[in-house]
């Protein structure tokens, strides 16, 4: 517990004990001093209340009156100019007692942040002629080599060039395993190294790393406030005045038709305005958001903000991209046949030459099925053709590697392939030299995703990918999409993306998940653009407004039930609380609810909903 809670733990405690003793001088001594008894119950007063009638005078004198500590302070002192000073004390008490709650309910939610917050690294070790030397994080440059020893955060963004380890990646992805890491793994900052001692090849400054950039994210998440916060947050501006106005009416009015019985009249328009309180709205509604956002970052998924937390409720549609999303674009060299005189090994290690450069996966796989560093001497004007392949010189020779799209636009007269799985065609020189199949192996819990997706009631669930028909045509029916759409380029995504629009309802929103950079345009388009950030791109991750830190598709089912779980509880919150206090509003009216019933339909409405609303952040991980 933080010593502010501790320190407004003990002055409620010390003035619930002043009150206790004014209340006794009050009964065993009635005919003590008029004055004194007052004398006694305004110290209790100011001891438990004295901040917040100081909090409401600085208010007034900037000019923002209404506020919950103005009703409170108009409350109590009211109750003290009629003489029912121990329920002036009694409603000051209660209230702080609220408010206590409040702070410990935000503290609680905060420490989950402040888990995930704890992966920032303290130092780096950094090698540096010859020597060790430790520094910050964000003065190591790209290239350079770091040391991480055992039960040290991982401060960059890397790869591992010397040792092997495990990794504590649990506040980064959720993940209770530690994941298993060799010398030429990639590796992610934030993570804990449990055993080995490692050296990696830093490839990415402090400021873009992986730790640098969830950090940003969370810290900044509070600002994206939901439809929800921002009715409440109106609500409130007019809600409040238009209470006290109610109150100030309803006093004048009994005064003047009951003939002048100003006390009791007086007293129920107090009980009125204590009642008309809304923290239990201001305080559990923005309270539950942050719970569910902090819960869902434990389970390894980020949420930009509660506007994307509430959007994500009402997802109709729900579009993904194949690779790295529903299959863990772990490609693998699984056939190749060869054209005009060619040998299997030449036309791999033309696939390999020609995808030497790229980032991409499939290119991955031709290296290291090639097995050998192909010698860069010989590569000239080496580029990447978004959604057809790559071209480079070869010896002087044009060298094309890439789909069928990439063959007929070049005019190249090549021989389809009917296999299943990714086909790379290659052609040197103007002629066909073969093709060669990759196939991509389906993630574990992809169909586990689909299924879970189709129970909550998601109406059209739909797989985009660029990759060839035969493929798409398998995997969809393995997970079993609605639809699927393949042999797409990034821009047909979007296009597509603008079609599946017109199919949602007005209110229903369309989610597309992806993980490459070529889907960050869809991303940004989409109502919600779910990133897969384990092996996703910096782009695709920077244009998603949710990230999902593992790369497990099931964590999207798991977001949409954080979102459910979330609103619900503030559609609870809601209901009750305005119930609750429009029932007493009117019995406080009447005369039948009194002060203390006050107490409870202001002070016991909030705590409840407090209480509810930390049921947020309880999310299986």
């Amino acid at each position: 517990m933080s010593k502010k809670l501790k320190k407004k733990g003990r002055k409620i405690l010390l003035g619930a004990g002043c009150y206790v003793l004014c209340i006794l001088l009050q009964h065993f001594l009635p005919h003590l001093n008029g004055n004194l008894i007052l004398g006694a119950f305004l110290a209790a007063y100011f001891v438990i209340g004295g901040d917040v009638v100081k909090k409401a005078v600085h208010n007034i004198t900037n000019g923002q009156v209404f506020d919950e500590n103005f009703l409170m302070m108009v409350a109590t002192v009211g109750a003290f100019i009629v003489g029912e000073y121990p329920e002036a004390v009694a409603v000051m008490l209660f209230y702080q007692v609220g408010e206590w709650f409040q702070d410990y309910a935000v503290s609680n939610s905060r420490k989950s942040i402040a888990a995930l917050m704890d992966i920032r690294p303290d130092c780096a070790n950094v090698i540096r002629e010859g020597e060790v030397m430790q520094t910050d994080p964000d003065e190591v440059e790209i290239g350079e080599t770091i040391v991480v020893r055992p039960g040290e955060k991982v401060p960059l963004d890397g790869i591992v060039t010397k040792g092997n380890t495990t990794l504590d990646t649990m506040a980064l992805t959720g993940e209770s395993v530690p994941r298993e890491i060799m010398c030429g793994d990639e590796i992610m900052s934030g993570c804990i190294n449990l055993s080995g001692v490692i050296e990696v090849e830093v490839k990415k400054a402090f400021g873009e790393s992986t730790v640098s950039k969830i950090l940003e994210l969370v810290e900044n998440a509070s600002e994206k406030k939901s439809e929800s916060e921002n009715f409440i947050t109106k609500f409130a501006r007019y809600y409040t005045p238009a209470v006290v106005i109610l109150a100030a009416l309803l006093a004048v009015a009994g005064i003047l038709a009951s003939g002048g019985d100003w006390a009791k009249w007086l007293y129920r328009a107090l009980s009125f305005l204590v009642i008309s309180c809304p923290c239990a709205l201001v305080i559990s509604i923005p309270l539950s958001f942050f719970g569910g956002i902090g819960g869902a970052s434990k389970a390894g998924i980020l949420i930009k903000g509660s506007n994307y937390l509430e959007a994500i409720s009402r997802v109709e549609v729900v579009a993904m991209d194949k690779t790295g999303t529903l299959t863990k674009g772990n490609f693998t060299v699984t056939e190749i046949f060869p054209a005009n005189g060619m040998q299997k090994e030449q036309v791999l290690e033309l696939a390999a030459y020609g995808e030497h450069y790229s980032s991409h996966p499939i290119a991955g796989a031709l290296l290291q099925a090639f097995g050998k560093i192909p010698d860069e001497g010989r590569i000239k004007q080496a580029s990447e053709l978004a959604g057809f392949g790559t071209k480079a010189i070869l010896d002087g020779k044009d060298l094309f590697v890439g789909n069928e799209k990439l063959m007929k636009q070049e005019k190249i007269d090549y021989e389809a392939c009917g296999e299943a799985g990714t086909i790379v065609y290659v052609a040197w020189g103007g002629v066909f030299m073969g093709a060669v199949v990759i196939e991509d192996e389906l993630k574990s819990d992809a169909k586990d995703c689909v299924s879970q997706l189709h129970k909550m009631g998601i109406k059209d669930i739909v797989m985009l990918t660029g990759d060839h028909e035969n493929v798409a045509k398998k995997v969809a029916s393995q997970v079993k999409v609605d639809r699927y759409f393949a042999e797409l380029l990034p821009g047909d995504k979007v296009d597509l993306v603008e079609k599946l629009f017109a199919e949602k309802s007005d209110k229903g929103k369309l989610a597309f998940v992806g993980d490459g950079i070529n889907d960050a345009p869809v991303l940004a388009r989409a109502d919600i653009g779910i990133a897969m950030g384990g092996l996703g791109s910096d782009a695709a991750i920077e244009a998603a407004d949710i990230v999902i830190m593992t790369d497990a598709p099931s964590k999207i089912a798991q977001a949409i039930q954080i979102s459910k779980k979330t609103l619900t509880i503030v559609k609870q919150n809601i209901v009750f609380a305005i119930g609750v206090k429009g029932l007493v509003l009117i019995l406080a009216a009447f005369g039948i609810a009194t002060m203390w019933a006050a107490v409870f339909a202001d002070v016991g409405v909030a705590v409840i909903a407090i209480l509810n609303a930390m049921r947020a952040m309880k999310v299986k991980e």
